[in-house]
């Protein structure tokens, strides 16, 4: 469709101030035909989001699904979100630094679940939309009726915990600082509050995972990523220097395994090998809680002068989990006891 005719199409729809199925039916035809979603059509989406208060669920869908193309699986290198895309994303749904409808918020969350690697900028501020809502009483989950402000209920608990999980599944397990943060600030803020008992279980787990996993997560270059994704389009063969165990499994998963050479496979066992002895160091290395990471943690607990239920249960954990506690934490955790 010409570049006129959108435009004409998206206006005469913004003036109605409602989105029908039609309207979204013919919006699909005009933005897919030829499968790629540009910037132009992009924020034209979000005009329509912005002045469409009704809208058929079959928006909803057609609204994410044309973001996500754009910011997630368009760009190269395909499949990872650039901090230049995140950028742009959080000043679309967030002018005010408060995302005011469930469509982007879903849309904030459905990115971070697509992309294999997320700025660590996007993951705060999606972060930061629940924490507004608890504490402030601000944005699209404090309007949603059930949610009591300065209380975790169950369905802040489970955005949350679908926050550090769409996160994590693109290979980070460990919880960043930046998360951590803002879970201790939830948590320091509705102490006395009648919180949901999930919340404690992934508070306790989540602070856990931040001081006892195997490594924290490190967003790529672009240069990086494209070379990650790169090597089995090489005409001289595998980079066996540059291949990670991720890309060794896709390769046997994708049915390579069989026209390998013995020779060859022996090199993916040998691969193995080594990325097991490195991360099993990894662990024996990160269970420790040192220096740093140990101050951290008495900053943050009993800032109010009492040991609290959730601190006290996230001492207990570590001190049955971590295999060295620097002496300045552990004073706190045999206080606690």
């Amino acid at each position: 469709m010409a570049a006129r005719e959108f435009e004409s199409m998206v206006e005469a729809i913004r003036l109605k101030r409602r989105m029908t199925t039609e309207d979204v039916f013919a919006l699909r035809r005009a933005v897919y035909p030829d499968g790629i979603v540009d910037v132009r059509e992009a924020l034209a989406l979000f005009r329509l989001n912005d002045d469409c208060e009704a809208a058929t669920p079959a928006w909803t869908e057609l609204f994410i699904e044309a973001q996500a193309d754009f910011i997630v699986h368009q760009a190269e290198p395909r499949g990872y979100v650039s901090r230049d895309n995140a950028d742009w994303l959080i000043a679309q749904v967030g002018r005010d630094g408060v995302v005011d409808t469930a469509r982007e918020l879903e849309l904030l969350v459905k990115v971070l679940e697509a992309g294999k690697d997320v700025p660590q900028r996007l993951v705060g501020f999606t972060l930061e939309q629940v924490e507004a809502a608890v504490l402030e009483g601000r944005g699209v989950l404090a309007r949603g009726g059930t949610l009591v402000p300065g209380a975790i209920g169950e369905a802040e608990t489970a955005m949350l915990r679908r926050i550090l999980y769409a996160y994590g599944g693109s290979g980070a397990v460990a919880i960043t600082r930046t998360e951590a943060e803002i879970l201790f600030n939830l948590n320091d803020a509705t102490i006395e509050a009648d919180n949901a008992p999930a919340w404690s279980d992934l508070f306790v787990k989540a602070i856990a995972s931040h001081l006892l996993a195997a490594q924290g997560f490190r967003v790529p270059s672009r240069n990086e990523a494209l070379r990650r994704a790169a090597w089995l389009d090489s005409p001289t063969g595998l980079d066996w220097d540059g291949l990670s165990a991720g890309s060794i499994g896709s390769a046997l998963l994708n049915g390579l395994k069989g026209v390998f050479e013995p020779t060859l496979g022996e090199r993916v066992e040998a691969a193995y090998a080594a990325r097991n002895a490195d991360f099993e160091a990894q662990q024996s290395e990160s269970e420790r809680i040192d220096g740093d990471e140990a101050l951290w943690v008495v900053s943050r607990i009993g800032r109010d002068g009492t040991l609290h239920e959730n601190e006290k249960a996230l001492l207990a954990f570590l001190r049955a989990e971590a295999s060295h506690i620097d002496p300045k934490l552990l004073d706190l955790i045999r206080d606690a006891a």
